[in-house]
């Protein structure tokens, strides 16, 4: 054998802790069920991910209180995420778009904090005189600085879940550890006839509530309409980060 016959070395590299999960997620502490397609629950992904807690982000001192004071626990837990092997964050709170700029710069991988930044994307798609709508887990709480933090034009028809039975009183008041699914649906149904009763010119809804994915099939069914979620933003999010390979 000559020199020029002998096989390249095959190097394999390192400098992570975890290999295999190159989307790390930022989970608000909550007791409520994950069901399937809720961002927390590991199952609804079609991809390994990490996850890490933020200890003392509850849903209600985010949602209802802007996320006051956490900002640098965010960024730590971030930080601990790349750290362990994550390519690029995204948090399971569409009220997190607040940290969007502030958690990219702190981490240096790709960032993608909220649902809603796919609103102006949606918007593109439309035709003329058709417009996205939001359905929020909590219209009240969302300001135009969530909006501005998104890229979504402060106009942008919105509704909220609050007047429910259900969804609201569990994933944000805390009041039952426990949920009734079919109640939180119809929650979200409700919203969504709302919304386009308000508003019909809405061609699309964007979910901005990551626990919203497992009822985007039954509301695009109800309204007819492109439904958007977290779901649909972290695939196409993670299909950059692990583009699938035509070679033959």
């Amino acid at each position: 054998m000559t020199l020029q016959d002998t096989p390249a070395p095959r190097i394999a590299r390192g400098g992570k802790a975890i290999y295999g999960a190159p989307l790390g997620i930022l989970m608000l502490e909550a007791r409520f069920p994950r069901i399937p397609g809720d961002m927390g629950n590991a199952g609804t992904w079609p991809f390994p991910v990490l996850y890490r807690v933020v200890r003392g982000a509850s849903p209600e001192r985010v949602v209802l209180h802007g996320a006051h004071g956490l900002l640098p626990d965010f960024v730590a837990a971030a930080q601990e995420l790349v750290a362990q092997g994550a390519e690029a964050i995204t948090t399971n709170c569409g009220f997190l778009s607040l940290f969007q700029r502030e958690i990219a710069a702190a981490v240096g991988v790709p960032v993608a904090t909220s649902s809603l930044m796919q609103v102006p994307w949606v918007q593109a798609t439309l035709p003329p005189g058709r417009r996205v709508g939001v359905l929020t887990v909590s219209k009240g709480s969302l300001t135009p600085a969530h909006l501005d933090a998104a890229g979504v034009p402060l106009d942008t028809p919105v509704m909220g879940t609050e007047g429910g039975r259900e969804f609201f009183r569990v994933l944000i008041k805390a009041d039952a550890v426990d949920m009734d699914v079919a109640l939180a649906e119809q929650d979200i149904l409700e919203a969504g006839r709302a919304l386009i009763a308000a508003h019909p010119e809405v061609g699309a809804v964007v979910l901005e509530c990551t626990n919203m994915p497992p009822y985007a099939a039954a509301l695009q069914a109800a309204l007819g309409l492109p439904v958007f979620d977290i779901y649909s933003l972290i695939t196409w999010f993670h299909a950059g980060l692990r583009p699938r390979s035509f070679a033959a």
